[in-house]
């Protein structure tokens, strides 16, 4: 038994690579077609190549389920045609005991899937952000034409917003405009800073410019008589030193979408959304997308069993690497139709994310079943229905 799965493993670990390769490099080869025209005296081709060598982490996470599934059944296919699969048949091995082996194969895989989930994609995805804001002057993610916008409650329990117009690399920012609340939502300070930092629990606004809005002007504008005292005061300072619970990895966090962010730096910016009483759904959804990203290995594993052993006297790999190919765009764009109609339905979030895993694992494994009791299946119908025997 541990031969036949090394030897199963072999083969899956070989063909997946194979279709993961071609699979990255057509994906890359028509990104680098697309950002050509970014190409200029700033942005050089050396730069589009450093850019896409960032991204290559990101295309294999996700094409990585795909890859193990198309791979997976051009394996099996290939065992079913050179009847490798009648032979592990005959010797005693049902196929509920060759899908725990290919499940027993594909842990290695989870292992190393979810290393690429938690370590390397974020890893790279916060260096091609870094890279596009240096080289090209943006970063992809949710930025408004008015910028970065992040709310906090400060030491006085009063709300503050912040608006940032440009991140730059290490928690550098420019462009910081700052609107600070009292208790109510009055206005009590607007300040404009050219630059800013973030480090260590604190926001270090250079070339500041602020304007300090007193707290009875409401009151005095609404006696509609002229103020005995200025009611704004507009002061320059070289700097200012703000407290905030932002740091550079929140900053990031804003920029990246959920999926790309590790668990930790995820749950992190949950609990900065919460505390801050902003919307955390897509945040939570992604969560739990994340962990189940691992488990969808398991079921593009299950799902290629039923396609690899069917037909194993005809053969037909390019029919079934065909039908693998479907099922897994099918698969893709079930998953994100679920994103989306649990978003606007207001679905629990573990029902968005596992019901797409889930319900492609039951329909793979009544196929198998099914394949399994065949002949217990027609028995049955020519028992009951004697007439189809007849027809037949």
């Amino acid at each position: 038994m541990r031969t036949a799965r090394r030897y199963l493993a072999s083969e899956i670990y070989r063909s997946s690579a194979v279709v993961l390769m071609a699979l990255v490099g057509l994906f890359t080869f028509f990104a680098l077609i697309e950002e050509l025209d970014n190409v200029g005296t700033q942005f050089t081709l050396l730069n589009l190549f450093y850019m896409q060598a960032l991204a290559l982490p990101t295309r294999l996470y996700d094409l990585l389920p795909i890859g193990l599934l198309i791979g997976a059944i051009l394996a099996l296919a290939g065992l079913a045609q050179r009847n490798e699969l009648v032979i592990l048949r005959v010797s005693g091995v049902s196929g509920m005991k060759l899908l725990i082996m290919l499940w027993i194969v594909t842990i290695p895989l989870v292992i190393g899937a979810f290393l690429l989930s938690e370590v390397i994609t974020p890893a790279a995805e916060i260096k091609t952000s870094e890279a596009s804001m240096t080289l090209l002057g943006k970063s992809d993610g949710s930025r408004l034409n008015s910028g970065y916008w992040f709310k906090e409650t400060d030491a006085n329990q009063g709300k503050r917003i912040i608006n940032i117009s440009t991140l730059k690399t290490n928690g550098d920012v420019s462009g910081v405009t700052l609107y600070e609340f009292r208790k109510g939502q009055k206005l009590a300070a607007f300040s404009y800073a050219e630059h800013g930092h973030f480090t260590n629990g604190t926001l270090v606004l250079r070339q500041l410019t602020e304007t300090q809005i007193d707290a009875t002007s409401v009151s005095a504008l609404a006696d509609a008589k002229k103020p005995d005292a200025p009611l704004t005061y507009i002061k320059t300072l070289p700097s200012r030193v703000v407290k905030t619970s932002l740091t550079p990895e929140r900053l990031i966090a804003r920029i990246l979408t959920p999926e790309r962010m590790s668990i930790i730096d995820l749950l992190d910016y949950i609990d900065y959304l919460k505390s801050n009483k902003l919307q955390t759904e897509r945040q939570v959804v992604a969560l739990w997308r994340k962990m189940a990203y691992p488990f969808t290995l398991l079921v593009m594993i299950t799902i290629a069993a039923p396609i690899g052993f069917m037909q194993t006297r005809r053969g037909g790999v390019g029919s079934k690497v065909f039908i693998g190919i479907l099922l897994g765009v099918g698969f893709f764009m079930l998953n994100q139709l679920a994103l989306n109609v649990g978003m606007l339905s207001k679905w629990a979030p573990w029902v968005t994310a596992l019901i797409p895993n889930l319900g492609a694992l039951a329909l793979a494994l009544g196929s198998l079943i099914l394949m399994e009791n065949q002949h217990n299946v027609r028995r049955f119908n020519q028992t009951r229905w004697p007439w189809s025997k007849s027809a037949a």
